[in-house]
């Protein structure tokens, strides 16, 4: 049986992220708010419950599940061969609605998916989302829909497809936003647009001016 709890409610917040803390320890899948739309997540490190994320979404592993952090600095034991304009974008832009993809360390034990040895990554400006991330460190989130269902901006919407897939849910209400994230792709010689979400083109060329728009 599912848990929710309220986190807006002073007690059920602090309840409900030690709960979700503990849940994602043991494997198991919570569902969270975001600065964007509500998302799904999983230890990072355990590629059976990223298989499970994926499962209970009804999504193949072509379509690889991002990761959230609490901080810029976790990127460090992530990726390599991060440019001084990835840092930059990262400098401008988080937390926020922009999800950068990259190079990730070889040493690294996980499985996301068919990720090619790369890894999108995004540090979301939601402080629930924050306090479960520092708590618990890098997470595999995914938008908690169903796979060609739109992305609930409420939990009511992502429990009502998830169900008991989902150990924990957290409900902070309505997202402040339903645009996706913006993508970059930062793990080649010119940062490349993958994806125009919440930050457009011309915000991102304000930092990156060689930014290039995949077709």
């Amino acid at each position: 049986m599912a848990r929710r709890y309220d986190t807006n409610d002073a007690t059920d917040r602090v309840t409900g992220l030690r709960e979700a803390a503990s849940a994602v320890r043991r494997g198991e899948l919570v569902v969270l708010p975001t600065d964007t739309v509500y998302g799904i997540g999983a230890d990072a490190f355990s590629s059976e419950a990223v298989a499970d994320l994926l499962a209970a979404k009804g999504r193949g592993r072509n379509m690889p599940t991002p990761v959230l952090i609490g901080s810029p600095n976790t990127l460090h034991g992530l990726v390599t061969d991060f440019s001084e304009l990835a840092w930059e974008l990262v400098d401008a832009f988080w937390p926020g609605a922009l999800t950068l993809v990259a190079r990730h360390q070889p040493s690294l034990q996980w499985d996301l998916g068919d990720t090619r040895g790369t890894v999108a990554v995004r540090m979301p400006l939601h402080p629930v989302a924050i306090e479960l991330l520092t708590e618990f460190g890098p997470m595999a989130v995914s938008s908690a829909n169903l796979t060609g269902h739109p992305a609930p901006e409420n939990c009511d919407a992502a429990q009502e497809m998830l169900g008991d897939s989902v150990s924990v849910y957290l409900d902070g209400g309505p997202t402040p936003g339903n645009v996706p994230s913006s993508i970059v792709d930062v793990s080649r010689e010119a940062p490349v647009l993958l994806r125009a979400g919440a930050i457009s083109a011309d915000e991102l060329r304000k930092v990156v001016p060689d930014l290039e728009v995949a077709n």
